[in-house]
């Protein structure tokens, strides 16, 4: 009878502590305080595309757009960046007091920065770079004592840099350029800072305190009354004698590590890399990239297992993996990881490949890099790529092939014009266009191509790609550009049509390989039907058919000077601008016509259906 009373005590308690902990976030009106924080912020903030699809009768965030959160269900992560958000940041964003990252770049996001930031103190990441904000730096956020990143550039931030900031050691990057900031300019501690742009305190560019890497020294030593008393010059001498001395001492010591280090590694004959325990992996991580050892991915995938196989492709096999707090990740294992670069140089371009984040880009979750082995871990889609939706039942109804060309579209419009360093993808298709949990199309496989091509110059010429995908310039001179990606993303809409590969356009109807003009053909006689896929069983919109045609058409004309921008594209398939470019398109190929005995398509047939270059699809591929 004790021990039962004891049981039904213990679950009384445990109990209790739910109901208390539970409350701990909510309202007196029983709301969870998240919840309200973020509709307070999608309140303040005008939401032109709808992105923001938040429900305040929702008792879990978590499920939202643009919303990241712990496994405990806190909220982590609110990005939202590149997606025309204009309005102000509500205060009320400090009731996130979970938030880690916080990304709302590339918007047109108006007025000052809440002082609140500063309360949020497991903030890592800030970036509200290429908006309009305006008004003063708080010198809260000096009191984000995790604070790693933080971007304000491109804004029109006034006043004096904060004071404060000089005392945030832990800073990796600070990039306060192109504002209106004035001086004095404090000692900023940040391992690369950059004011850059600021015309009152940068009025050339050349001054030493505009930009800089610097190493976390401590503060100089302030001395008090009584010393400040000694003689000047005595003093001075003592500063100089001190400072050479230890100067001297720093180079002799770098010089006998640095001897050190090449003896020992003539000595091993290896490779020096990284080995660190999960519990320090903030130190060689940008923002919310997650260094793992290798030996945490092999389990994750039961060693490589065939089975576990997601898809292959010219860069790699992509594994389904589950890590040990139950996450379900994809792991992509580099093909020839011992010959991708040096580690640095390897850790550097993952690196940059992070930074480009945006709701319609698959996200780099982590990275793992031994002597012999390079891996990448992505978040799992458990819906698969855009490729094999289109071959599976229930096939994707029409209204979801035109949210998936847009979605497409966007992430390629941020790799190319708002991403800083932009990206080429070289390797646009279905395969590497992936379904999130709502087939929301999320771009995958971007920078990829650069990052093995490492000893490439800055024009890339290896040339890598999926034949019926590459553009006729990038087959025969190897350079790609931004119209490289254009030219593959008009075939992948017409695969988005049809639900067929590339190379397998047109072949019911016997046309040789002649590809891009039997589609030009069947759109001047009014028989697109024929192009449309089975599977839609005459459930789509005519129109909308011919201008999402007409929109191929034009991404996929022979002259690269004569595709459209990425932003072009995007504003047609949104019903902006397609007739006049279509017109234009039309006088173009007209010339072009004339000016050539034989069409694009014409010179593509020859090696559309070239049975030696068939056998080539897999190691031409990009990863799938």
């Amino acid at each position: 009878m004790e021990t039962r009373n004891m049981n039904g005590v213990f679950d009384f308690v445990v109990l209790l502590s739910f109901l208390v902990c539970s409350s701990a976030m909510l309202t007196p009106g029983g709301v969870n305080y998240e919840v309200q924080a973020l509709m307070e912020i999608k309140n303040s903030l005008r939401d032109p595309h709808g992105v923001l699809n938040w429900d305040e009768s929702s008792v879990d965030p978590c499920s939202w757009n643009m919303i990241t959160c712990s496994s405990d269900k806190y909220v982590t992560g609110l990005a939202s960046p590149s997606q025309s958000l204009s309005g102000k940041i509500s205060p009320y964003i400090h009731n996130l007091t979970h938030l880690e990252l916080l990304l709302l770049q590339s918007n047109n996001i108006l007025g000052p920065i809440p002082n609140e930031l500063g309360m949020l103190q497991k903030l890592k990441t800030i970036d509200l770079s290429d908006n309009q904000l305006t008004g003063k730096i708080p010198p809260s956020l000096a009191q984000l004592k995790s604070l790693q990143y933080l971007r304000l550039n491109n804004n029109s931030l006034s006043g004096a840099v904060p004071l404060e900031l000089s005392n945030m050691t832990q800073l990796t990057l600070l990039d306060l350029s192109f504002n209106n900031l004035s001086g004095p300019v404090p000692r900023l501690l940040a391992k690369t800072f950059n004011i850059l742009g600021n015309p009152i305190i940068c009025a050339t560019g050349k001054e030493p305190e505009c930009n800089g890497t610097t190493t976390s020294i401590p503060l100089p030593f302030t001395l008090n009354n009584s010393q400040n008393a000694q003689p000047f010059g005595r003093s001075k001498t003592h500063k100089v004698a001190l400072a050479f001395g230890t100067s001297l001492g720093c180079i002799c010591l770098l010089i006998i590590g640095f001897g050190f280090f090449l003896w020992w590694r003539r000595k091993h004959n290896k490779q020096i890399f990284f080995d660190i325990n999960e519990q320090y992996h903030e130190q060689v991580c940008l923002g919310n990239l997650r260094r793992f050892q290798f030996r945490q991915l092999q389990a994750a995938t039961n060693n490589f297992s065939n089975k576990n196989i997601l898809g292959k492709g010219g860069f790699g096999n992509v594994y389904k993996g589950c890590l040990s707090d139950g996450t379900i990740v994809a792991v992509k294992r580099l093909k020839d990881g011992n010959a991708i670069g040096g580690d640095k140089q390897f850790q550097t371009e993952v690196e940059m490949i992070s930074l480009a984040v945006h709701r319609n880009l698959l996200r780099l979750y982590g990275f793992s890099m031994t002597p012999t082995e390079r891996l990448l871990v992505y978040p799992y889609m458990s819906n698969g790529s855009v490729a094999s939706r289109l071959k599976a039942k229930p096939p994707l109804d029409w209204s979801t092939r035109k949210r998936i060309a847009l979605g497409a579209a966007r992430g390629l419009l941020y790799l190319h014009e708002q991403c800083d360093p932009k990206i080429i993808h070289r390797d646009v298709k279905a395969a590497n266009i992936l379904l999130d949990d709502y087939c929301e199309a999320v771009v995958g496989d971007f920078g990829l191509a650069k990052l093995l091509d490492h000893r490439d110059s800055h024009v890339t010429t290896a040339v890598r790609g999926t034949v019926g995908h590459i553009a006729p310039e990038y087959l025969s001179t190897g350079q790609s550009s931004d119209k490289t990606d254009v030219f593959g993303f008009g075939i992948l809409l017409l695969e988005l049509i049809s639900g067929q590969r590339a190379l397998e356009f047109g072949k019911a109807a016997n046309q040789k390989g002649a590809m891009l003009d039997w589609v030009k053909k069947i759109h001047q006689e009014k028989k697109l039907d024929m192009l449309v896929s089975k599977d839609l069983k005459d459930k789509y919109d005519r129109i909308e058919l011919e201008e999402m045609v007409q929109v191929a058409l034009i991404c996929t004309q022979y002259h690269p000077s004569h595709r459209p921008k990425m932003s072009e594209v995007v504003r047609m398939l949104e019903g902006d601008g397609l007739a006049e470019k279509w017109e234009a398109s039309q006088g173009a190929e007209f010339t072009r016509c004339r000016a050539n005995e034989f069409s694009s398509s014409e010179r593509y047939s020859d090696l559309t259906y070239d049975s030696s270059l068939l056998v080539q699809v897999m190691e031409l591929s990009g990863p799938r």
